[in-house]
């Protein structure tokens, strides 16, 4: 069976903070709703859309959880039109994924993205074509629920011994852990390490360049180094 590396997108491949919590403040206040403070945002950050607004504003309805989801959708999409848009790799990504690759992992996403923002992002970062298997909230339940990473190791051809799940956030984590695959918290990212922990992480990496080492540990292949 092959090997598979599935990464978190928002805080794990690229740094969109920043212009997700634009976005939320922008579709929230348009709602008439109050924003939370950019360190709660950040929190939901690896929900699907709409999952995320219910977290963040619980009294609300499920229409208006819905409203506001396609709203942010409007003015992410906006955002973008006007160059305002900033989803930077993180330092050391890069790197990351030329060792992996030269390792012998294939490299997949699980994203509470949509595909069309998915693509936007890789493409826009030079990395779209590095992935055999993109999952996205617009086909799956939001994570934690196993689906995406179930069916990005249906399309690479890897089962769960050999999957690790590299995310910044308890709900990546949690995904792993419902896979039957292991889970590597990126400390880089927008969680606490102690939250990664909590949602299942087997392993923290505090920088990208530890991940491989880590991965390779824990699907017990023999570290080179």
């Amino acid at each position: 069976m092959n090997r598979l590396a599935i990464f978190d997108c928002d805080g794990t491949l690229v740094d969109s903070g920043h212009t997700i919590f634009a976005a939320l403040e922008a579709a929230l206040t348009k709602h008439g709703l109050a924003v939370p403070p950019p360190s709660e945002c950040r929190r939901v950050i690896g929900l699907s859309l709409v999952a995320a607004i219910a977290a963040l504003v619980p009294t609300a309805s499920t229409e208006m959880h819905e409203e506001v989801a396609e709203t942010y959708k409007l003015e992410f999409q906006a955002m973008r039109a006007a160059g305002q848009v900033s989803e930077p790799l993180f330092d050391g990504i890069i790197d990351l994924l030329h060792a992996l690759e030269e390792d012998g992992w294939l490299l997949a996403v699980a994203t509470g993205k949509s595909d069309r923002g998915l693509r936007h992002c890789l493409e826009a970062n030079g990395i779209h074509a590095r992935f055999v298997s993109l999952q996205t909230a617009d086909r799956h339940p939001s994570k934690p629920h196993p689906s995406m990473a179930q069916m990005a190791m249906s399309e690479a051809g890897a089962d769960p011994a050999q999957t690790i799940v590299i995310g910044d956030t308890s709900f990546d984590m949690g995904m792993a852990v419902a896979a039957g695959a292991f889970g590597i918290g990126a400390a880089w990212g927008y969680h606490e390490a102690a939250d990664l922990l909590a949602g299942g992480a087997s392993e923290i990496a505090q920088r990208p360049r530890e991940v491989l080492h880590l991965a390779r540990k824990l699907v017990g292949v023999a570290d080179e180094r």
